[in-house]
C-alpha cells in the first residue's frame, strides 16, 4: 500500500482540495451515495452536500461502496437543495445542475469557460434535479451521449463530471 502513495486520513484532511462541491438531492440509493463519496475522495473535492431524503453516513450500505471515504470527504446535510444552493452562493460558488434541460451546456463547454469555486447538483435517480433547485442554479450542464438511453446512473455521471472538472484544473 505504501507504493501507491495513498494519503492517511489526516493527510487527506490537510491537503489542498479542488474547489468543487457536489450536491446530492433526494438520492434514493445508499450505494450511489457511497460511490459519490469514494469518487469525491479520489478527486480531493472540497465537500458533498446531502439534501432532502438522501441517506447520510454512517450506514453500512453507504460504507459498502464508500470504503472509508465518508471519513475523509467533508459533508453537510441540508433539508433542501435550495438551502444548500443558497449557502454555496453566499460563499462565492457558481452552481450548475447536471441535467438535460433546454439551454444546458455540454460538459466540455462548461469546463472550458469556467474557473473558480463550482458546485454541481445531481438530482433523484428517476426525477432528476427538481424545478426549484434548477431555478436557483446559474445554469445546467449535461454529459453528451449518443446511445439510445441518454441517461446515466447518478454515481457514474458524478464520476464523469468530477473527472472533467478536475482534469481541466490539473
Amino acid at each position: 500500500m505504501d507504493e501507491l502513495n495513498r494519503k492517511s486520513v489526516n493527510e487527506f484532511r490537510e491537503s489542498e482540495k479542488c474547489p468543487f462541491v457536489v450536491v446530492l438531492d433526494n438520492i434514493r440509493s445508499m450505494h450511489n451515495v457511497g460511490s459519490v463519496f469514494r469518487t469525491g475522495d479520489a478527486f480531493l473535492i472540497r465537500a458533498i452536500y446531502l439534501c432532502g431524503y438522501t441517506p447520510r453516513p454512517p450506514h453500512r450500505d453507504i460504507h459498502k461502496t464508500a470504503l472509508g471515504a465518508t471519513e475523509t470527504v467533508s459533508w453537510e446535510y441540508f433539508p433542501t437543495a435550495g438551502s444548500a444552493i443558497a449557502a454555496l452562493k453566499e460563499n462565492g460558488y457558481t452552481v450548475f445542475a447536471v441535467e438535460q434541460v433546454e439551454g444546458s451546456l455540454p460538459l466540455q463547454r462548461l469546463t472550458a469557460q469556467h474557473s473558480g469555486p463550482l458546485a454541481v447538483v445531481f438530482g433523484n435517480e428517476v426525477e432528476g434535479v427538481n424545478e426549484e433547485a434548477l431555478a436557483l442554479c446559474d445554469g445546467s450542464v449535461e454529459i453528451p451521449q449518443w446511445g439510445m438511453k441518454h441517461s446515466l446512473n447518478v454515481s457514474v455521471a458524478a464520476g464523469i463530471v468530477l473527472w472533467e472538472l478536475v482534469r481541466k484544473n490539473l
